[in-house]
């Protein structure tokens, strides 16, 4: 239950961050709503398909309602949003911890490997992130030196720890999980953390 309540939150600060970035590209309702949609499912989709599962939103109307709730809250009150500077990041961020520790568990579920299972959890919470910037013409947080995927990978190997040595269950785990990828997301943005680029490297 908490599992599933996790994700339908991830999908509704998706659809608000997809919402805030088209409004932010100038586009009109019909295109806010659709990059809204990709940017709250876009993931889920690609982990189901690579999991050879029902896409999800497929079986049930409440995610597709989910997005339009999310979207229809960023369009009521985006000029109070653009006054918080901040609040992109925050719905971000968020999104990200929860999609993460949901395409984490399902995979898990489905019996497959932890490291497919934390590879399938950082495409459910980032692909969404990578269709709303491709389709908005940016270059995806993701591809960048900012530490956003890395985050899902850490949160990802503290979920299999406490899974294997069942210290807590799993619902609590879940929420443990979340909040650390969202604390070193939040920090690496503080703290101005970067991963090094490939020409960095190349230097060492």
């Amino acid at each position: 239950m908490i599992i599933d309540l996790i994700n339908h939150v991830g999908i509704f600060f998706f659809a608000i961050s997809g919402l805030l970035t088209a409004a932010d590209k100038d586009m009109d309702l019909l295109g806010g709503i659709f990059i809204a949609f990709m940017t709250s499912i876009g993931g889920g989709t690609i982990r189901d398909v690579l999991l050879s599962v029902e896409v999800e939103w497929l079986k049930s109307l409440s995610y597709i309602s989910v997005v339009f709730a999310g979207a229809i809250v960023g369009i009521i009150f985006r000029e109070r949003i653009k006054e918080m500077r901040r609040t992109f990041f925050i719905f971000d961020t968020i999104g990200l911890g929860l999609f993460a520790v949901y395409g984490i568990e399902k995979s898990l579920g489905l019996e497959q490997y932890p490291v497919v299972a934390i590879f399938l959890g950082v495409i459910t919470a980032t692909f969404g992130g990578v269709l709303r910037d491709v389709l908005c013409n940016e270059i995806p947080l993701v591809f960048r030196k900012e530490i956003y995927a890395t985050a899902v990978i850490v949160g990802g190997v503290f979920y299999m720890i406490i899974s294997v040595l069942g210290w807590f269950s799993t619902e609590f785990n879940a929420i443990v999980s979340a909040l650390i990828i969202m604390i070193i997301r939040v920090l690496a943005v503080w703290k101005k953390w970067q991963m090094p680029q490939i020409r960095e490297i190349s230097k060492w």
